[in-house]
């Protein structure tokens, strides 16, 4: 284990929090309802039939009165996939807003790139998350503060972690592929003892790219241990180490409101350029059974990141000249989050009806220490970055000049939230949820160059209601109404001390959702599908003053309205679906700023996905799909068009009981498109048609 993480042992426990006094006539047993992974008794199967990232509690997916889509990561890490943006493209109404730096999402036209979780517990950090520990992404589209807390405007999006199993196979797995590509990661499991059970997942993986002069480096570490101390009280403790060594790509510049017309391989950063993530997290989660019905919880959870990086990209591309302007930057970031939930979960009767009761209590406390520097301007004695051909950009202008500190900020975040959740089951047709959580979340930054400091304390209730109607064994509409917050300094943690609107109204950021839809389950309970209509609104966005633009006011307004349908499935034998459509109009309707009528950046008017597949329990197994993205714009001032796209993508193997051998071909067809873009001059290239070829070993 690095020692980089210096842990103090601590001790966890519980207090009886409840009496044995709610009882019932005839007793419910309580199943278990950790954040796990799926427990299909068919692992081929794409279907996740329950879930417990939407309430917390473990809930058919059926029954959830908001969309939810699942990916078990085996679906993508196979087509050498291994970052969220990638694996989550064809989700209806989910967009790739990804960096070079870190994870970015939009979430139906929201940003989401810091509601970011892990097993439940807040991951909103900047840096690239692995997912060979992962067994399925969940995303929670809509509001979701009434559980998780701030922010969450478009939805979440949570990781589960692969967790120990008794009598679980260990496997070996190597890849390699186009760009030379190739890894090696082992998924081990051991049972100590008839109470204790041991998974450890660790490998390393190297690439080089289709992009001049870009390479990475993985490494995982990841043991967990999972013992039963009683019958009642279980112990499951999850450590992960993760690195990620890489050369930054920021794309290319738009030109004339496309991307330029450049080879795919071009690139405009420094030979010098890095970007260094190391993430740790520590995770232990305490499970007692009170009795057949009440169930205590407690998870402690702590993160540290450390993040280097030295960063020349471009700003922006002069077509008059074919002249491409840059900007160096050198960052040394330090983040730590301490998490600690406590969750009462049980069944009583009251007056004949069924509820299902979730209280929990959450404390956070996180600390981040960005220190940021730039070059010395010319006038100021440095050196201008220099700038290169459009076309034939020369990478080893390089800047030689000094650097100076731009920021070096300290700031710490306490929240504390109390929540509490009834899953009413009225009959057998009717069932209610409701919920209601409180939040006090405090912010102060240090500004350590110029000695100031600055700080905001809010208070929020964030409610939501959901009501689902089954007149039909097979099928359940809903509907559900359900508010978010997002605070000062909630998103990337921390505030501007002595910025000039800090003296105006900072009040939290309130978004709202509606939704109604119907799930069903088709062809003797093997395929299920979910049709969503909603309208979600950040109706208090923050815009600039129209009388005195140093003063910020909550009269903006982004609107986004939309249609999903997703499907997935076994559609008989050894075929299976998986795949869905999204339409959507993501607007910022009313604004100061000049971006009023305008369309969300990276945001598509409609996107999906459609992957079908042939797998027998043996032998030869085949499967194909298409990821379809429509037109979007690189920026909010929608200057700049990223053209939509369509990429196909191919799969074939062969497995015995022990092997699995398999290929897959990614972009059959070859297809130039851009995945995504930070701004109108940084757009991101999609690979072009690349191979992978994986080799597993069961034993």
């Amino acid at each position: 284990m690095p020692a980089s993480l210096r842990l103090i042992p601590v001790s966890l426990g519980f207090s009886v929090l409840l009496t044995t006094g709610f009882t019932q006539a005839a007793p419910i047993v309580l199943p278990e309802t950790s954040i796990n992974a799926d427990r299909d008794a068919k692992a081929d199967n794409p279907r996740t039939r329950e879930v417990s990232t939407a309430t917390r509690t473990a809930t058919p997916v059926r029954y959830v009165p908001q969309a939810i889509d699942s990916v078990k990561t085996a679906n993508v890490l196979d087509y050498g996939t291994n970052d969220l943006a990638t694996a989550l493209s064809g989700i209806p109404n989910v967009s790739s807003a990804a960096d070079t730096r870190f994870d970015g999402l939009r979430i139906r036209g929201f940003e989401a790139s810091n509601d970011f979780y892990l097993d439940g517990v807040r991951d909103d950090s900047q840096y690239v998350r692995d997912l060979h520990n992962i067994e399925r992404i969940d995303v929670l589209k809509g509001p979701a503060a009434v559980l998780y807390g701030r922010g969450s405007q478009g939805g979440i999006v949570n990781r589960i972690s692969k967790m120990p199993e008794a009598g679980r196979r260990s496997s070996l797995e190597a890849q390699g592929g186009s760009e030379d590509m190739r890894s090696l990661y082992a998924d081990l499991s051991a049972e100590a003892s008839e109470n204790v059970s041991l998974r450890l997942n660790m490998g390393n993986q190297d690439a080089n790219s289709f992009r001049d002069g870009i390479s990475s480096h993985r490494q995982l570490f990841a043991p967990a241990i999972s013992w039963q101390l009683t019958p009642r009280l279980n112990w499951l403790a999850q450590y992960e180490f993760s690195r990620f060594e890489r050369t930054p790509d920021r794309g290319i510049p738009g030109v004339n409101g496309r991307p330029a017309d450049v080879k795919r391989e071009t690139t405009y950063g420094d030979d010098r350029d890095y970007i260094d993530d190391k993430a740790q997290s520590l995770r232990s989660k305490l499970t007692y059974e009170l009795n057949d019905n009440w169930q205590l919880r407690q998870t402690l959870s702590l993160f540290k990141l450390e993040s280097d990086f030295d960063n020349t990209y471009l700003t922006a591309a002069t077509a008059a000249t074919n002249r491409v302007t840059r900007q160096r930057w050198q960052q040394d970031l330090q983040t730590r989050n301490l998490f600690n939930n406590l969750e009462a979960e049980g069944m009583v009767d009251t007056f004949g009806f069924e509820h299902r009761l979730l209280t929990g209590v959450e404390i956070g406390s996180q600390r981040r220490d960005p220190k940021l520097y730039t070059s010395l301007p010319a006038n100021r004695g440095g050196q201008a970055v220099p700038t290169l051909d459009l076309y034939n950009p020369d990478r080893s202008q390089s800047h030689a000049g000094p650097m100076m500190a731009s920021s070096n900020n300290h700031t710490e975040v306490e929240s504390r939230a109390v929540y509490v959740q009834d899953q009413l089951r009225l009959n057998e047709q009717w069932q209610l949820l409701a919920g209601l959580r409180h939040d006090r979340f405090e912010v102060a930054t240090t500004n350590k160059l110029r000695g100031i400091e600055d700080g905001r304390d809010n208070n929020s209730t964030s409610p939501r209601v959901g009501l689902v109607w089954t007149p039909l064994p097979e099928h359940s509409f809903y509907a559900s109404w359900s508010k978010s917050y997002s605070p000062v300094g909630g998103g990337l943690i921390g505030i501007t001390p002595g910025a000039s609107g800090n003296a105006n109204d900072l009040d939290p950021e309130l978004t709202r959702q509606k939704e109604v839809g119907v799930k069903s389950d088709w062809l003797d309970d093997r395929l299920s599908t979910t049709f969503a209509l909603y309208e979600l609104e950040l109706y208090n966005r923050r815009t600039t003053d129209p009388n005195d633009p140093t003063l910020t006011i909550l009269t903006g307004l982004q609107r986004s309205r939309g249609i999903e349908l997703t499907a997935t499935g076994q559609l008989a034998g050894n075929w299976y679906l998986r795949g869905g459509i999204g339409l959507q109009d993501a607007t910022i309707v009313k604004d100061n700023n000049g971006l009023e009528g305008n369309r969300v950046s990276n945001v598509a008017k409609r996107n999906g996905s459609l992957f079908l597949t042939w797998k027998p329990e043996q032998g030869w197994y085949a499967e194909t799909g298409l990821t379809l993205v429509g037109s979007r714009f690189a920026d909010n001032q929608n200057t700049t068009v990223l053209p939509g796209y369509g990429r196909w993508d191919a799969l074939a193997g062969l497995r015995q009981k022990d092997w699995d051998l398999r290929a897959a071909l990614n972009n059959l067809t070859d297809r130039t498109y851009h995945s995504s873009a930070t701004s109108a001059g940084q757009i991101r290239v999609g690979e072009p048609r690349n191979l992978v070829v994986t080799a597993t070993y069961s034993f």
